[in-house]
């Protein structure tokens, strides 16, 4: 039997202060199709040991997820919250109106590749709703206080995922500690 994965968060990287000043930037939604197109190119240049994220000391992690029409495998750098037996993901888009493209695919398809901290994990995904998004939320807002921001720019709610290990294809039940 294999150990459950862990996921444990890290003090944040010196050029955080920065990066949150940077993403709250009310145009930042504009430019996010040409940071992601930069930071797939710096990850393929660095065989995936560094990304934009990195970089500004950010958790982060590529999603790979299946495309829900075309069935093909597609990868994405998104900025995550390490969470012990969980990892979290958010569909922020910086706030903007549109949902990002792999959160259908994730809704359509949810067992993912998540390449994390160099280390290649298959997991599944499952949607967190209501009281237990808001507790979700909290723990996102304090590594990346922007969501705050994000969630005021736009009509539509923001949709979090907690990337869970799998057992037989499907997500395992993990008992959340009692707040």
């Amino acid at each position: 039997m294999t150990a459950t994965p862990r996921f444990e968060p890290r003090k944040p990287g010196l050029l955080v202060p920065l990066a949150i000043r940077i993403g709250a930037v009310f145009w930042m939604p504009r430019l996010l199709p040409q940071i992601v197109r930069t930071d797939k190119l710096l990850q393929r240049v660095s065989r995936g040991r560094l990304t934009v994220l990195d970089i500004a000391g950010l958790p982060n992690l590529m999603l790979t997820t299946t495309g829900r029409k075309s069935g093909l495998p597609r990868s994405n750098p998104l900025l995550c919250v390490p969470d012990g037996d969980r990892i979290l993901v958010a569909g922020s888009y910086f706030g903007g109106p549109v949902e990002p493209l792999w959160v259908k695919n994730l809704e359509a398809h949810p067992e993912v590749v998540v390449r994390f901290r160099g280390r290649t994990t298959e997991l599944v995904a499952r949607r967190v709703t209501s009281a237990q998004r808001a507790d979700a939320w909290r723990t996102m807002v304090g590594v990346w206080p922007n969501f705050l921001r994000y969630e005021q720019r736009t009509d539509r709610e923001i949709k979090v995922f907690e990337l869970v290990p799998r057992v037989d294809g499907i997500a395992a039940p993990l008992p959340r500690p009692a707040a």
